[in-house]
């Protein structure tokens, strides 16, 4: 399906995001074929002729807006800190997939005797770059290991001593006898614009802003 000249791009990602963004779209006028939603296409049509969705990785929702494959996308916060977010606006927070990054470590682990004694701790996580920005302003000295997933079975094995993640009730830690200890941030999910698109084609961007401003 190639790009007309005036169509616009969304860029999302499916699961949660897609299901949250899908009742925006819809207060903006567009909906989209649940059949199409539940197909294995990557490029879906809108019913908004000059609208059609990208689904891709949440991690590289930001590359292709970055790059002008999408003129707009949906990011959540988490990403937008471990990727970076130069070349892109991000005019509004759409209060979609909250949680929260934390520092969580085993029950019964003095985390903050830890890090007053000035241990070198073993944190795993997925959000490495985040991470270390915040062990570092902190003054803490941590060795950073990369993980995709099951971040819960880290300190549980020996592998880290904590982990920071995104926790959103709080029920996995809990079933995996894990406890918070720092929160690190909010998140939610963005709104984000290619600037190019957003000079070149602010016309056709500004009704979808301004819907979702409103919703």
């Amino acid at each position: 399906m190639t790009k007309s000249s005036q169509q616009l791009t969304l860029a999302l990602s499916k699961g949660r995001m897609l299901e949250e963004t899908t009742p925006l779209l819809a207060q903006a006028g567009v909906r989209v074929d649940p059949s199409e939603l539940a197909s294995r296409k990557l490029i879906i049509p809108t019913s908004d002729p000059d609208l059609r969705l990208l689904i891709v990785r949440a991690s590289d929702v930001p590359t292709y807006v970055a790059y002008g494959a999408a003129d707009m996308g949906v990011a959540g916060h988490d990403v937008l800190l471990e990727h970076g977010s130069q070349g892109l606006y991000q005019p509004i927070d759409l209060g979609i997939g909250r949680c929260r990054m934390c520092v969580a470590v085993p029950a019964g682990f003095d985390y903050q005797h830890a890090v007053r004694r000035g241990a070198r701790l073993r944190v795993a996580s997925k959000y490495t770059e985040t991470a270390r920005s915040h062990f570092a302003a902190k003054g803490v000295h941590v060795d950073l290991i990369k993980l995709y997933g099951s971040m819960e079975l880290a300190p549980l094995v020996g592998l880290a001593d904590a982990i920071v993640d995104l926790v959103s009730t709080g029920s996995t830690l809990r079933a995996n006898h894990l406890v918070e200890v720092e929160e690190i941030c909010e998140i939610s999910s963005r709104l984000i614009v290619n600037q190019a698109a957003l000079k070149t084609r602010g016309a056709r961007i500004a009704p979808y802003l301004k819907a979702f401003e409103t919703r």
